[in-house]
């Protein structure tokens, strides 16, 4: 029994350093983003990835990604061209698939949102997919002289629509 309380002791402390160690704040280009309370900090070894988050749904027992991209003055290959990849990424295409485009202006910067919902097909450019049925993607673009910064959360769909009005907000608070 005292080993039990112990190991349960060691996790609430190492849990909670884990939380402290998680930026309510970080930079990803010119933008500086507000992380979601209950959104929890990934470190990332991938160059490409500039931050990374993961989102829990509330039963604990799914669970989504949302990685921030920043290519600098390449851009990346723009805004029409991310928003094509985006899509091309999932098995449906054309009216098939589920998805929605919106740009918006917000405090002067140009922000286009993206919804896709389907059979996303996980894997690496030009690697093997793996169909992951019925997820959603949400994606974000805020463009900038200094190169766009792209957003793109990966989940169960269930996870992705609850997680929206986050990611709408995470989006919007790097918008100086």
């Amino acid at each position: 029994m005292r080993m039990h309380r112990w190991v349960l002791s060691l996790l609430a402390s190492l849990s909670s350093l884990l939380a402290a160690e998680s930026p309510a704040k970080f930079k990803v280009g010119d933008f500086e983003f507000q992380r979601p309370e209950k959104w929890i900090w990934i470190e990332t070894d991938n160059q490409m990835r500039k931050a990374q988050l993961k989102v829990t749904a509330a039963d604990g027992k799914t669970s989504g990604e949302v990685v921030f991209f920043h290519f600098g003055l390449s851009n990346g290959g723009g805004t029409k061209a991310n928003v094509d990849r985006w899509l091309g990424q999932f098995q449906e295409k054309g009216p098939q698939l589920k998805s929605k485009v919106d740009e918006m202006t917000v405090r002067s910067r140009k922000i286009t949102f993206v919804e896709a919902h389907g059979t996303y097909l996980s894997g690496t450019p030009g690697g093997p997919k793996t169909p992951m049925p019925d997820h959603t993607l949400l994606g974000a673009i805020l463009e900038s002289p200094e190169g766009s910064v792209f957003i793109r959360l990966t989940a169960p769909s269930s996870l992705g629509q609850t997680a929206q009005t986050d990611f709408r907000k995470l989006a919007e608070s790097g918008i100086p």
